[in-house]
Parts: C-alpha cells; sequence; structure tokens
C-alpha cells in the first residue's frame, strides 16, 4: 500500500475523510464521533481526478476533525505546489476548497459558483470511498477486539488497489 511519501507531487488529488464504525467502545477515549453520532476511528483517503483510489490513511480517533487528522498524516507536506482538493472541513490547512458563507450574509454569485465547481469535481472521492466501504467489514460496526482494527483496515484497502490496478 502507498505511504504519503510514495505519491506523484505532480498529480491533482481529492482528499476527504471517512469514519469506519466500531461497536461503541468505552473504555476507548476519542473514538465517538460528535458528527456522526457513532463511535469508530475516522480515515483520510485520497484518490484522483477519474476516481482512481491512491492512499488511505493510519486510523485516528473518530472525535478528530478531518483538518487535524489529515495534518498528523503528513499528505500536504508531500504537496507545497499542488494542495489537494478538499470538502469545507479541510479550509485551514492550505487545501483548495469551497469558499465559506460570511458571517449574516449570503456568498455572492462569483462565489457560489466556484463552490459549485469545487463540490461537483468532489464526486470521485465521494465514489472512492463508497466503493472502499462496499466491504462490509468497513460498513458495519466493527465487533472484533478494537486493537486488530488498524490490521483489518490495512488488509481491507490492500484488497482495493489490486482492483483500481485494473481500471
Amino acid at each position: 500500500m502507498p505511504t504519503a511519501d510514495d505519491l506523484d507531487q505532480a498529480r491533482a488529488l481529492i482528499v476527504d475523510g471517512t469514519l469506519v464504525p466500531c461497536w461503541d467502545w468505552k473504555h476507548e477515549p476519542g473514538l465517538y464521533s460528535g458528527k456522526h453520532h457513532r463511535a469508530g476511528p475516522g480515515l483520510q483517503v485520497a484518490c484522483t481526478l477519474a476516481g482512481r483510489l491512491v492512499w488511505v490513511s493510519d486510523p485516528a480517533p473518530g472525535s478528530t476533525h478531518d483538518a487535524k487528522a489529515l495534518q498528523l498524516t503528513g499528505l500536504l507536506d508531500n504537496f507545497p505546489d499542488t494542495p489537494p482538493l478538499g470538502d469545507e472541513g479541510c479550509i485551514g490547512p492550505g487545501m483548495t476548497t469551497p469558499i465559506r458563507k460570511p458571517p449574516g450574509g449570503e456568498p455572492v454569485d462569483r462565489q457560489k459558483q466556484y463552490n459549485k465547481i469545487i463540490s461537483s469535481s468532489r464526486a470521485p472521492i465521494e465514489r472512492a470511498i463508497a466503493q472502499l466501504k462496499t466491504r462490509r467489514t468497513l460498513h458495519t460496526g466493527y465487533r472484533r477486539p478494537l486493537h486488530t482494527f488498524p490490521q483489518t483496515i490495512t488488509a481491507v484497502t490492500a484488497l482495493q488497489f489490486p482492483k483500481n490496478s485494473f481500471e
């Protein structure tokens, strides 16, 4: 499986985060995601503009915000000239993202058009995540011991990469 250092810096990428649900492990702090109202680790996923999966991060606690989790992976350090495309959750780290609505107002038409282009360009990452989660292990609540979760995620994502090589 490729690491963040193995990726081609000249290639444009789309990045998004996803939660991989597991049972509510009360003894494990930080797994509960307030955004999703579920427990589980979060993954950062990158794909090409064509939707080919190229990278999946190590799991982070589900309570970690996507922008912070992405910075912890080191992926953004490898793309200083071509920042990846992201959603509104990653506005801070210097990625190409939609423009937030100004406080107490509405975005102007130019900003709305820009946001529409960015949002429609992000469709391939949503499909890549959906394809990754077609493996029931990452879609349903994980029931095995929590310390085995990183190895399971690695195995499932490794199964996805050979599939991408034939597309």
